[in-house]
């Protein structure tokens, strides 16, 4: 497990978005063309008050002087199984009750809207991905999407091309079938 270091560009609103853009900041550190990483999501203060010593390892015992405490702090999981699709590996997963939240970021190929009209019909999944892999329009993305017990949900895109803190875009909406797998893990 790792701790996810907060991003040094301007706070976001809510905790939710401060955690899904340290975490796209974290993993625009280590590059792209990287695995899908999943994050748990735990109240940083109930950690520090309840797991001491984890926070410590965490680097959570002490803010930066100045710095508002972080909300929610994500702890990074083990490598996601490279062999298992994700959403099949995301239908596999149950969240202790300290984890108030989840997410994940992956890296994935777009088309802009005005492709969708060209997209040849009766393909299977595997044609479609070559398919979009040769448009000459496509995007690489790297997308993390957060979401919490209670329904909230939060994603930060950024494209490859425009790989840059300040045109990273947000938004509740932005990856909405992604959000609703991660909302499956934490359903009872």
């Amino acid at each position: 497990m790792s701790n996810v270091h907060p991003a040094s560009g301007p706070l976001a609103a809510n905790p939710l978005t401060r955690a899904v853009l340290e975490i796209d900041e974290y993993a625009a550190g280590l590059g792209w063309d990287r695995p899908a990483r999943l994050f748990a999501l735990v109240d940083t203060a109930r950690l520090r008050a309840q797991e001491p010593g984890l926070a410590t390892q965490l680097g959570l015992d002490e803010e930066a002087e100045g710095a508002p405490a972080a909300a929610l702090t994500p702890i990074e999981q083990d490598e996601l199984p490279a062999a298992t699709p994700l959403d099949e590996f995301l239908a596999t997963i149950a969240w202790p009750d300290a984890v108030v939240g989840c997410a994940l970021t992956v890296e994935r190929l777009m088309l802009p809207p005005s492709a969708e009209a060209s997209v040849p019909k009766d393909l299977d999944e595997k044609q479609l991905a070559t398919w979009v892999e040769k448009h000459p329009e496509r995007q690489e993305v790297r997308m993390t999407v957060a979401v919490l017990r209670d329904g909230a949900r939060e994603a930060a895109v950024r494209l490859r091309e425009k790989d840059s803190p300040t045109e990273v875009l947000t938004g509740a909406d932005l990856v909405p079938g992604l959000a609703e797998a991660l909302s499956a893990t934490f359903a009872e």
